[in-house]
């Protein structure tokens, strides 16, 4: 790929002309982390709502009606008188938003760099406590934190209430803690192991299994539940007593011991390796150049986690310029946010949306495990997400190729880019419909 077509594909979602970033795409992409358009979360529930309106489904089986709480959010919503409808109504009516940022925001490659943070502190709706809770988690914790440092970051990613539940903190205790006493409930280590594992020094950083139970006990305490009105809170009846040893470091008893465990845990060299490998294979090549790799890590070190200036040294690098790094396979949000883009289309009809998404392997806000969604390309190529990708190019050819011409689009979004046989194969189509879809379901709109 050329410069141009890097910024605009690889790093943002896609633009519908290179003009504007061709003389400088550097430039052009560093930019938009001194000035990164904001996404509008007016009239969207917080943490607190999303934990009630997962309470008033999990309660719906035995007792159909709203809650109180909930009968005034019922009401300007239509009417409706089923938690459930409430929870599926309010989930697309934040996804509507969402993909109206991310398709139209002046600032894309900044956009990929949040998204790629709420991807690595992953919640997922697959647990009824957080059916409500994946996108405040992504613009209360992540969104406000992504050009900040990864420290506070981290903190604001751990401590939301969609983290808590998911990962079980809120139900774990510590065994000699005043509750622990007096229940059969005790410790869950979910949250420390992946705090350890998936969110700061990686699998291979050398902690034990001591080190994650003592993790455990220290991060006892802090929850979210019916006692706190689903607002993440430090509960001193639930904390395991006691100093505890985490990677030869000791750590008071009390919710002091959390900062200061966040605070040495992202300045740990694992941390800032881990980090590293995880940027550039996101936003570089599937395999990166290990010099890139330490550079970003020494960044990372340097700025005590600044995010902007990694994201600013990241961007910079001329090893991630490089023309020759074998391209990356999109996701399929990415593929429908990046359509959109280059059609200059908003994202109208959001049911069928979410269902083509799911139907070529990405479940929105349903990522299969802690790990959030896959990053190699090989996770997304297989023979049915190809063929999913055709569908849905040929079903999008059908809705949108009425007022487009896929020969000017492919060749204003790709320039020099755009092979001989897509641009032929688009010329030979027999209709608009059928030449859109080849241009959705090409190589170039497939891959960044």
């Amino acid at each position: 790929m050329h410069a141009s077509n890097l910024a605009s594909h690889r790093f943002g979602y896609s633009e519908p002309s290179l003009h504007k970033l061709a003389h400088d795409p550097r430039s052009w992409v560093l930019a938009q982390f001194q000035s990164p358009a904001e996404f509008d979360s007016q009239g969207l529930i917080d943490g607190a709502k999303a934990w009630q309106i997962t309470r008033d489904v999990l309660q719906a089986a035995l007792n159909p009606s709203p809650s109180p709480d909930n009968s005034q959010a019922l009401d300007a919503l239509g009417g409706m008188t089923s938690a459930r409808q409430l929870l599926r109504k309010t989930n697309l009516h934040v996804l509507s938003k969402r993909w109206q940022h991310m398709t139209q925001t002046p600032t894309p490659v900044a956009e990929r760099w949040v998204q790629f943070w709420a991807n690595h502190f992953c919640v997922a709706a697959t647990k009824g406590t957080t059916l409500a809770l994946v996108w405040p988690h992504e613009y209360e914790a992540i969104r406000p934190h992504a050009m900040g440092h990864f420290k506070d970051l981290l903190r604001a990613a751990i401590l939301h209430p969609g983290m808590l539940l998911y990962l079980d903190n809120a139900q774990s205790i510590g065994p000699q803690s005043i509750a622990g006493r007096r229940r059969e409930k005790g410790l869950n280590e979910n949250l420390a192991r992946e705090l350890l594992e998936l969110h700061t020094m990686g699998v291979n950083a050398g902690y034990t299994q001591d080190d994650v139970t003592q993790t455990a006990k220290l991060l006892t305490g802090w929850t979210v539940g019916q006692n706190t009105a689903g607002l993440t809170r430090f509960v001193d009846n639930l904390h395991q007593p006691g100093k505890k040893t985490i990677l030869g470091n000791i750590y008071p008893e009390g919710p002091q011991a959390l900062d200061l465990l966040l605070t040495d845990l992202a300045r740990h060299p694992a941390c800032a390796h881990f980090m590293a490998t995880k940027l550039c294979r996101h936003f570089v090549t599937d395999t990166p150049p290990a010099a890139l790799v330490q550079s970003i890590a020494a960044h990372f070190r340097h700025t005590d986690g600044d995010l902007k200036a990694v994201a600013m040294a990241l961007f910079s690098h001329d090893l991630a310029w490089r023309e020759d790094h074998p391209p990356k396979f999109k996701r399929p949000e990415e593929c429908l946010i990046s359509a959109h883009r280059l059609m200059q289309k908003t994202v109208s009809n959001m049911e069928a949306s979410v269902y083509w998404v799911q139907s070529m392997g990405q479940a929105l806000a349903r990522a299969p495990s802690p790990q959030g969604w896959p990053d190699l390309s090989a996770d997304w190529l297989s023979p049915d997400a190809v063929l999913k990708r055709i569908q849905w190019a040929e079903r999008y050819g059908e809705m949108y190729s009425k007022d487009l011409d896929a020969r000017d689009l492919m060749q204003q979004a790709f320039g020099p880019n755009l092979s001989t046989s897509t641009a032929q194969t688009i010329a030979r189509a027999e209709s608009g419909a059928l030449a859109l879809a080849f241009a959705l379901a090409s190589p170039e709109h497939l891959r960044r």
